[in-house]
């Protein structure tokens, strides 16, 4: 079996998995403690926060470790505008985000927070101009993805940071940073951004572990409380075998990033080139997307009729993001595209990691073409 969804979950590096069971068996001691145990854990705790900080070109002291990026997403949008609520409440951002960062806004507005929810164009790209547009004097906070976890479509983050700050340096700027890393260049420092969030479960690091950068200055509101962990944002006693494995394969990924870019855009590019000459497929990713990442639909077909026939042909790719794919509802983030509800509903992604070889992509070829050949009477049904 080919796996082709590594932009929901990747299998860690070999590296990482010995030295997350080497801490795991010598290294126990809670990193809060003051006896030897507590700091021998505390010291890889500090080399581990150096080591992420490095790969993304921050302070050491602005990284706040989370059980993930659904919890770095929430601490940024919620402790955020809890903090600064004296400022306005007034929130941007747009309806193709992942759900950790839609369904936080979504929770605020229904709270009473203003929301503007800027929209994409055909390629899921937000406009710069719309976003600054919409920045009034009561906006706090203005949340966007880096690249689109379903479509691969890069946002210029970068751009928006710039004259986000031009205009209105005291709205903080939120990059949710999870499908970046590792593929593309980052940068929070010099986008602006004031918060960046990061899985390290999407870099071949382990599950229950990922980052919040905080830029110095910015304060933010806790969501968990109870003690004084990670300067004072994030209550918990830290994983110190996980944030050293995500350190170490944040170190890894980004020493392999050009040239996983390079190599793996030539792949991508040939699935996409014969995604486009099967009548029945539409690409809904372009290729000056993220380098890892294929959405095509298979309209008037469900999605997961073609996903399970896929993977009988030995393929695994998924539907939605993971966090989404068990939902029978057309994907939000087509729709916000402008596709119409049978491509929305009939949406395939395919994610590739730094494993794959032209002799996997054959593979996915022949599988995509032989898919078609066998649905191609249950469509004409359906």
């Amino acid at each position: 079996m080919k796996y082709f969804d590594y932009a929901a979950t990747t299998p860690p590096y070999p590296d990482v998995i010995r030295t997350m069971a080497e801490i795991m068996e010598t290294q126990f001691g809670n990193a809060s403690s003051i006896h030897g145990y507590g700091e021998r854990a505390n010291q890889l705790l500090r080399r581990a926060r150096a080591g992420c900080a490095t790969a993304i070109g921050v302070k050491p002291d602005e990284i706040v470790f989370t059980s993930g990026a659904t919890e770095s997403n929430n601490l940024a949008i919620k402790g955020t505008v809890l903090r600064y609520c004296s400022r306005g409440k007034h929130i941007i951002t747009t309806a193709a985000e992942h759900a950790s960062v839609y369904e936080s806004v979504l929770q605020l507005q229904q709270w009473g927070w203003d929301v503007t929810w800027i929209p994409v164009d055909s390629r899921g790209v937000v406009s710069v101009d719309q976003v600054i547009s919409a920045v009034r004097s009561d906006t706090v906070l203005v949340s966007l993805m880096h690249v689109n976890n379903e479509t691969g479509a890069v946002n210029p983050v970068g751009e928006i940071g710039k004259q986000l700050k031009q205009k209105a340096p005291r709205v903080l700027f939120h990059v949710d940073g999870v499908q970046g890393f590792g593929k593309l260049p980052v940068s929070p420092a010099q986008w602006r951004a004031d918060l960046y969030s990061l899985s390290a479960h999407k870099i071949r690091g382990p599950k229950g572990a990922g980052l919040l950068y905080v830029r110095s200055g910015v304060e933010i509101t806790p969501l968990l409380s109870g003690g004084s962990q990670e300067h004072n944002f994030r209550a918990g006693t830290e994983n110190v075998a996980l944030i050293v494995g995500m350190a170490k394969a944040m170190r890894i990924a980004g020493e392999r990033q050009s040239d996983f870019t390079k190599s793996i855009r030539i792949l991508r590019d040939r699935v996409m080139d014969t995604i486009s000459s099967i009548p029945e497929l539409q690409l809904n990713s372009t290729k000056e997307g993220a380098p890892h990442i294929v959405h095509f639909s298979y309209p008037g077909m469900k999605a997961e009729v073609a996903l399970h026939t896929l993977e009988q042909l030995g393929c695994t790719v998924s539907t939605q993001s993971a966090c989404s794919s068990r939902s029978a509802e057309p994907s939000r983030v087509l729709l916000a595209m402008g596709r119409d509800e049978a491509c929305a509903a009939g949406g395939l992604r395919i994610s590739f990691g730094d494993e794959h070889t032209e002799e996997d992509v054959a593979i996915l070829e022949k599988a995509l073409q032989q898919m078609v050949a066998q649905l191609r009477p249950l469509e004409r049904r359906m």
